[in-house]
C-alpha cells in the first residue's frame, strides 16, 4: 500500500462543491501541508465554500483558468507543487447537450494543459484525476455486480465523453512519460454548498418555495448518492494510500429511483408528493442506471459513514439556513437549466478580509495578453501587483 506524504498540493476547482470539501478537510487535518487552490470562479463556484480555510496560514487561493498554460506552469514552479488533485470541470449533463464545446475545452484541453505542465516541471509525485461513474455508460438494469475499475468505458452524453477523453490523456501521460497518475470515478454526491442545478439542492430550494419538483422522464432512472463528507474522506485516503497507475471507484451500494429521491425530499418539507412532483420532457438521452463495485477503495480502508436519511436531513437544514448562498439561481431551478451563459459576478469582498498575506487572485489573459496576478495583503496597505 502506498504512503504518499505531500507538501504542496494544487487543488483545481476547489471553490466548487466536492473540491471545497476536500480542501477544507485537508486544511483542517494536515497543518503541515500547503494547499493552493486554482479556480476561475465560474457560475457554480463560490469562494464562500472555502470560508473555513481562508484564514489558515497554509492556504492560498488563485483565481485563474486551468486552460492557461502560462499560469499553470508558473504555479507549479513558484509553489513547488508535488501533488495535483484535479477537480476542475464542467459537470452538468444538461448543459453538455447544448454547449458541448465548452465541456471539451475545459474537461479535455484543461486536463491536457495540466499534464503537459507536470511533464515539463518534473517534480509532481501524484496527479489525481477526478472523473465520474458516467464514463461507464449504463449499467444493465438486472446486473447484481457493479462496474469495476477494469470495465469498458461507454459514455453516452457529451459530458461523460469529455471525461472519458480526459481519462485517456491521463493514462497515456502515465504510460508515455511515467507521470504518477491516479484516476477516481465517483457516484453522485450531495451535501452542503452544492450549486442547485443538481437534483437534490434544486429540489430542496424548490420545496422551500412551495414550487413543483420537475422530474425529467418518468422518474424511474436509478442513481446512487454519497454524502460529501464521505467523499472527502475517500479522497483523503486515495491521496495518501492510492497506488500510482490505478483507478478507484467511489460509490455506495444503495440505489434510489429519482422519483423516490423527490418523495423523500417532499417528506422532509412536509409536502404532498402527488401534488408537487411534476414529470417533464426527458433529456436527449438519460442513462437508466449507474452501479459501481467499490471493493478496491474499501480495501484501502474507506467505508461509507453517512446514512441517506441523516445526510439528507443535514443537507436540508443547511439549505434552510442558507437559502441565498448562491444569489439569484432562478435559471438553475428550471426543469432544463441553462447556466453557462450566466454573467459572472465578482465577489472579491468575500476574501478581501481574513485572507492571508500569501493569497492572491489571478486575472487571466488581460488586454495585453499577459497573465496578471494581484496579491491580496491582509494589511492596511491593501494590495500590490506583480507580473
Amino acid at each position: 500500500m502506498a504512503n504518499h506524504q505531500p507538501k504542496n498540493i494544487l487543488i483545481t476547482g476547489a471553490a466548487g462543491f466536492i473540491a471545497s470539501h476536500v480542501a477544507n478537510r485537508l486544511i483542517r487535518n494536515y497543518s503541515e501541508y500547503r494547499i493552493i487552490v486554482l479556480d476561475k470562479l465560474d457560475y457554480c463556484s463560490n469562494l464562500k465554500n472555502l470560508d473555513a480555510s481562508l484564514s489558515s496560514p497554509n492556504f492560498k487561493f488563485v483565481k485563474g483558468d486551468i486552460c492557461s498554460a502560462r499560469l499553470v506552469n508558473y504555479l507549479l514552479d513558484t509553489e513547488s507543487i508535488d501533488t495535483i488533485m484535479h477537480f476542475a470541470a464542467q459537470t452538468h449533463v444538461d448543459n453538455s447537450f447544448s454547449n458541448s464545446s465548452d465541456f471539451i475545452k475545459n474537461n479535455v484541453y484543461g486536463t491536457c494543459v495540466l499534464l503537459e505542465a507536470c511533464k515539463t516541471f518534473g517534480q509532481v509525485r501524484r496527479f489525481i484525476h477526478v472523473s465520474t461513474d458516467e464514463v461507464y455508460g449504463e449499467t444493465d438494469e438486472n446486473a447484481v455486480v457493479g462496474n469495476d475499475e477494469n470495465s469498458q468505458l461507454l459514455p453516452t452524453n457529451p459530458y461523460s465523453a469529455s471525461k472519458a477523453g480526459a481519462e485517456m490523456l491521463v493514462l497515456a501521460y502515465g504510460r508515455s512519460y511515467g507521470l504518477p497518475v491516479i484516476i477516481t470515478r465517483g457516484n453522485n454526491v450531495y451535501g452542503t454548498h452544492q450549486f442547485p442545478e443538481k437534483l437534490i439542492p434544486k429540489f430542496m430550494l424548490l420545496a422551500m418555495k412551495g414550487r413543483h419538483l420537475p422530474i425529467q422522464g418518468d422518474g424511474s432512472n436509478i442513481r446512487s448518492y454519497l454524502h460529501c463528507e464521505d467523499v472527502a474522506e475517500a479522497f483523503d485516503i486515495i491521496l495518501h494510500r492510492g497506488e500510482v497507475g490505478h483507478v478507484y471507484n467511489i460509490g455506495t451500494d444503495e440505489e434510489r429511483r429519482v422519483v423516490d429521491v423527490a418523495r423523500d425530499i417532499c417528506r422532509l418539507f412536509s409536502l404532498n408528493p402527488d401534488a408537487v412532483i411534476k414529470f417533464v420532457e426527458n433529456r436527449p438521452f438519460n442513462d437508466q442506471r449507474y452501479f459501481l463495485d467499490t471493493q478496491k477503495l474499501k480495501n484501502l480502508g474507506w467505508s461509507e459513514r453517512t446514512g441517506w436519511e441523516d445526510g439528507l436531513r443535514l443537507t436540508a437544514e443547511w439549505y434552510m439556513r442558507n437559502p441565498d448562498w448562491w444569489g439569484d439561481v432562478s435559471g438553475a431551478l428550471l426543469p432544463h437549466p441553462r447556466m453557462l451563459s450566466m454573467p459572472r459576478i465578482k465577489k472579491e469582498k468575500n476574501f478581501g478580509v481574513g485572507t492571508l498575506e500569501s493569497s492572491y487572485v489571478l486575472n487571466d489573459c488581460g488586454q495585453d495578453g499577459q497573465d496578471r496576478i494581484t496579491y491580496l495583503k491582509n494589511s492596511i496597505t491593501g494590495h500590490k501587483s506583480r507580473l
